[in-house]
């Protein structure tokens, strides 16, 4: 397996770990001004480990 598809998963894996606590954090917020911020760094960063770790595996070619 090629070292760019594992690092892909694992971006993948990482923002899909984000995004679920982004949800969490979503589910139990008062709309405190703290909770603001953690949601939308945390959905910011979880959408892009996502998107990049999905891109990656896609571009990366097999080669045997």
């Amino acid at each position: 397996m090629n070292i760019k598809r594992i690092f892909g998963a694992l971006l993948t894996v990482c923002g899909i770990g984000g995004l679920i606590y982004t949800a969490i954090v979503f589910a139990n917020t008062s709309g405190g001004n703290h909770d603001i911020k953690s949601l939308i760094i945390f959905g910011v960063l979880g959408a892009i480990f996502f998107i990049t770790g999905i891109s990656l595996i896609r571009t990366t070619k097999d080669e045997a």
